[in-house]
Parts: structure tokens; C-alpha cells; sequence
């Protein structure tokens, strides 16, 4: 439900904020509610204008208990992988990506790539839009690096990547590196000195070399699973781990895989598959590095469909080394998208987008439970990242 690709006019977005309450703890998380596409019984897809989608910023100090600190009503979408906004490493500035917008073709509505990219200041109070920038085309992806000085964003009609210098809320495109094809995520290793762009309708991962400002892609490709959509490296860097969505972005009744990718080999190569279930999507790892967790929709969003299930699950991975082992699984709600784990590793948040909800997880070492406490927010959670 997330691999529409298309071409088309970029639509405009709502700038103003609405703070609720002085943001000041940490950490925080920010979370992307889409109220322009749902699904029917059958499955398909069902457009409402632009509008009502917001950004959340969540207040975490107590992990039990979210605090909404901000709301602001910026446009961003479900359609790519959970992870088209973050916060960077200072909690300084948290960017989002308007991956696609809503407009009228004649009496009904259609999905068309945006391009614009929403700079926040998070030291503001509460949080508030600073910028809007105008990138390449459906800007999916994103993360910062490790220093915080640039930011990568994955283009997926645009086939690049987009670099934005970061000095504070100062953000600006320095470069725009053509990948020749579809490109769904980036993210950097932990010593800032490479990343990794999964190639989704490619089936590959590709690795970039970055040095400063300067980021290339030097045509080094390691085979993924297939229709790799994200992909998060293990704290200390010695393997990464990839949501290999198996049906183009949905659910279809097959298992699907992690791909596990050895960062010390040269060149990177894939060393294990790991048997996860139907359709990954977000896909989070502990701080710790011991532990990650595989987000599966299980075919949520298509009640006719054979391989329907009213909710679906995470599917925790242990980490031993560069062995990754399937442990659990951990029923969520419907449709779980993004999941994100508190900067000290004691608790999993996973959004359900269906439920309008964050099931709430306690991890205790490799052992993760279900609190059987949700936390509500105030629309559809496509999209969320954690605060370091």
C-alpha cells in the first residue's frame, strides 16, 4: 500500500502551528499523521482532500505516559516507509518530507509526488516550522548524520538523493545525487562516514561514501530481499539490518524477510535473510544493540483478502553479533507502521495506523511485553522517529 509511484504536480502544505503545551523535556518523538488515504473493505485505496494531516512532537520523559507538546498541520503521507521525518542528533531541528499529495483530476481525487521538505525548530516554545524547502521529487526517507551537519533524503519518482547542509534551522540543498532508480530510505552508518540507500523496486541496497559535505555514490550495490524499503544500522556499525517489503508495498500472504548486511566486509555483502512475515515495514533497533523489531502489516488493511488479520505484529530480533535470530512475535494493532525505540532502550513504541494509537512495549534485555497501554493521537500514524 505504500509502493505507488507516480508523476505529477507537487501540492502546497499548511504552515501554521498549534503548540499545546511548553516543550522542554526530553526525549522526544516526532510522529506524521496521513488523514488523506484509508482503504475499504476490499482493500482499496480511498482519497480524502488535503488538509488534516498533522506532525506530532512527543514528549517522552515519561515513556508510560506521551505528552503531545506540539501539533502542527503540515501535509505528509503513508505512501513510502515510516521513517520520511527525524530529529537530529542535538535536538536542535527535525526535518519531514511531504512524500505525496491529494489533488482533484476531474470529479475525483488522485496521489501525485509533493517535493517539499518541512524544517522544525524543536528549541522553540513549543516547536514550530521554521522553513520549507523544495527538493526532488516524492521525498521519502530521511535521516541526519551522526554530527548533524548534513541530512540525506531519499527521492523515490525522482530516482536521487537529495544532501541538505544543517546549521541549526539554517537548511539548505547542497546537492542532489542521481541513483539511476528508485530509492525509498537513507541512513548512515554510526561513524558518519557512509550510508545506506535501500533500492526498492531494485531489490538492492546501495552504499554512498561521505566525507564532510560531500556524499558519492560510487556504484557499490549489495542484493537485497526483495523490494527492500528500509534498512537501520546496529549501533558500533558492524551489520545493518533491512525491511524487505516482498509485495511493493503491501501485504500479500507470503513471508518476507530481513536482510542482514556485513558493514565490515569489503565490499558490504549480504550474510543472512531472516524470515520476519508478511510485509515489513518499520523497522526499528534498540540502542542497546542487542535487540530489533520488524513492524508486519499481515494483511490488515484488506479485510477480503485471504491472509487478513484484524492486527497486525512485531517481530522481535535478537542480536548476537552478526547473528540475528527471530525470538517473538508480539501482536500490535491494525496496520502498524513506524517503530521507535526510547534513546535508553526501555521501551518500544509502534504506530497503528488504523487504530489511531501507539501500542506501548517494555523491553527488559531481549525480553519485550506488551504494556497493554495505548497511547491516542489525534489522527492516522504513518511515520514516527525518536529523539537521541
Amino acid at each position: 500500500m505504500r509502493s505507488l509511484v507516480v508523476t505529477g504536480i507537487a501540492g502546497a502544505a499548511a504552515a501554521l502551528v498549534l503548540g499545546l503545551a511548553p516543550a522542554r523535556a526530553a526525549p522526544f518523538m516526532i510522529v506524521g499523521n496521513d488523514e488523506k488515504v484509508s482503504w475499504d473493505d476490499a482493500g482499496k485505496t480511498v482519497l480524502s482532500p488535503p488538509g488534516k494531516d498533522s506532525v506530532l512532537i512527543v514528549d517522552l520523559a515519561d515513556p508510560m505516559n506521551p505528552k503531545i507538546v506540539a501539533n502542527l498541520p503540515l501535509k505528509n503521507s503513508v505512501v513510502g516507509p515510516p521513517v520520511n521525518l527525524d530529529i537530529d542528533p542535538t535536538g536542535t531541528v527535525a526535518l519531514v518530507a511531504d512524500s505525496m499529495n491529494v489533488i482533484k483530476d476531474g470529479d475525483t481525487l488522485k496521489m501525485v509526488p509533493d517535493d517539499k521538505i518541512y524544517v522544525i525548530d524543536m528549541k522553540a516554545n513549543p516547536p514550530k516550522l521554521a522553513a520549507t524547502i523544495t527538493g526532488d521529487k516524492q521525498p521519502s526517507g530521511l535521516s541526519f548524520s551522526p554530527s548533524g551537519n548534513i541530512a540525506l533524503v531519499a527521492n523515490r519518482a525522482g530516482k536521487s538523493i537529495t544532501v541538505l547542509s544543517v546549521k541549526g534551522t539554517d537548511v539548505k540543498v547542497i546537492d542532489t545525487i542521481a541513483m539511476d532508480g528508485e530509492v525509498s530510505h537513507v541512513t548512515f552508518t554510526p561513524d558518519g562516514k557512509h550510508a545506506l540507500a535501500p533500492r526498492f523496486s531494485g531489490h538492492k541496497v546501495s552504499v554512498l561514501d561521505v566525507d564532510g559535505e560531500k556524499v558519492t555514490y560510487n556504484k557499490v550495490d549489495v542484493p537485497g530481499g526483495l523490494w527492500v524499503y528500509n534498512a537501520a544500522v546496529v549501533p558500533g556499525g558492524k551489520i545493518a539490518l533491512t525491511s524487505d517489503n516482498g509485495g511493493a508495498g503491501s501485504a500479500d500472504g507470503s513471508v518476507d524477510t530481513a536482510s542482514v548486511i556485513d558493514l565490515e566486509a569489503n565490499p558490504p555483502r549480504a550474510i543472512d535473510r531472516v524470515v520476519v512475515g508478511d510485509g515489513p515495514e518499520g523497522l526499528a533497533v534498540s540502542p542497546k544493540g542487542n535487540i530489533a523489531v520488524s513492524a508486519i502489516l499481515a494483511g490488515s488493511n484488506n479485510k477480503a483478502a485471504w491472509f487478513y488479520h484484524r492486527n497486525g505484529h512485531v517481530t522481535v530480533l535478537k542480536i548476537d553479533g552478526k547473528k540475528v535470530t527471530p525470538i517473538k512475535e508480539i501482536e500490535v494493532g491494525g496496520l502498524p507502521e513506524a517503530a521507535a525505540f526510547t534513546p535508553d532502550g526501555n521501551y518500544l513504541l509502534v504506530g497503528n495506523y488504523l487504530d489511531q494509537d501507539f501500542s506501548i512495549l517494555k523491553v527488559n534485555g531481549t525480553e519485550i511485553t506488551d504494556t497493554g497501554k495505548r497511547f491516542k493521537v489525534p489522527g492516522h500514524p504513518a511515520s514516527a522517529r525518536m529523539g537521541h
